[in-house]
């Protein structure tokens, strides 16, 4: 560090450098800045003799980057995008505004989103901000107030409140579950189009396993449509493409609609949940212990 302030003696000489290589322009820079003129042309200019090399072409009305200008940019301007996106996260967590909850989309589309109007209800003055993500995030390192995680509620980094166990059947579109004349027995659905489910991240059982637990781990599933996402694989169900794990915390309401018939005869629990978890390391705000209470009432509901 000692050797970055001798050679550009400030970092704020870093700031006027970008403003005049991204506006090409030293009194654009200024304004943009908030300073007068002559100071960016000075800042500049003792950044030059420091580093012992020309970084800008100066016109009458403009200016252009040298080579070495230009290669000092594309480090500089990277930089400062982190710096500010940094300052931001951190700013923010100062606010204290506003909850962040992740989830899978399948989750937040199918279970949370139909209760978003009872919780803004309940909670009018509450900033709750759903985050969708293909894997289960940092909450610390990402600054999440809340997620949903698959898995037994034993994390160490983590509280965990049990939001539903893991309950799994076969389902399908109404017209495909009537049109399936021979599903009488667990193995005939061997010979049904089934839909798979295949996230590139979170363990998730899979037909194989269903099979199993149903004393047919001897044969393999058919070969059908694989999706990495459940809403997709829910999607598919619906549009008649074949049958698909149906997770009972996330289907129950799409059965009820009749968008989707099941076999819930033939469920497997797992021993396995669907969890709320929040930090272990920071405490929540207050707004986020009403989301999480909240949240744990309507499971038990």
């Amino acid at each position: 560090m000692q050797e970055l302030w001798k050679l550009l003696t400030s970092p704020r000489h870093l700031i006027f450098f970008e403003a005049a290589a991204r506006l090409g322009s030293f009194t654009r820079a200024a304004t943009e800045l908030n300073v007068q003129q002559p100071a960016v042309s000075a800042a500049i200019r003792q950044m030059e003799e420091s580093l012992g090399v020309k970084l800008f072409l100066r016109a009458h009305r403009s200016v252009t980057l040298t080579p070495a200008g230009e290669r000092l940019f594309a480090d500089v301007s990277v930089a400062l995008e982190r710096i500010l996106a940094s300052a931001r996260a951190v700013h923010q967590r100062g606010q204290n505004d506003h909850v962040t909850m992740s989830a899978s989309t399948a989750f937040a589309y199918y279970w949370m989103v139909p209760r978003l109007e009872a919780f803004h209800d309940a909670h009018p003055g509450i900033d709750l901000r759903l985050q969708t993500s293909d894997r289960d995030p940092d909450l610390d390192a990402e600054d999440i107030s809340l997620g949903i995680r698959r898995g037994y509620g034993d994390w160490a980094d983590c509280h965990a409140a049990l939001i539903a166990r893991e309950v799994i059947y076969p389902i399908a579109s109404p017209q495909v579950m009537a049109a399936a004349v021979n599903l009488k027995t667990v193995p005939n659905l061997l010979y049904e189009r089934l839909i798979h489910l295949e996230e590139p991240v979170r363990e998730r059982p899979t037909w194989s396993d269903w099979f199993a637990h149903h004393d047919l781990s001897d044969r393999t599933p058919k070969a059908g449509l694989r999706l990495n996402d459940y809403a997709l694989v829910l999607q598919a169900a619906m549009a008649g493409e074949g049958f698909a794990f149906g997770w009972r915390h996330v289907t129950e309401r799409l059965i009820d609609q009749g968008l989707l018939a099941a076999r819930k005869e033939w469920a497997w629990e797992t021993g396995a949940g669907f969890y709320l978890v929040w930090s272990k390391r920071n405490r929540l705000i207050p707004q986020a212990e009403r989301v999480r209470d909240w949240l744990i009432a309507q499971a038990e509901a």
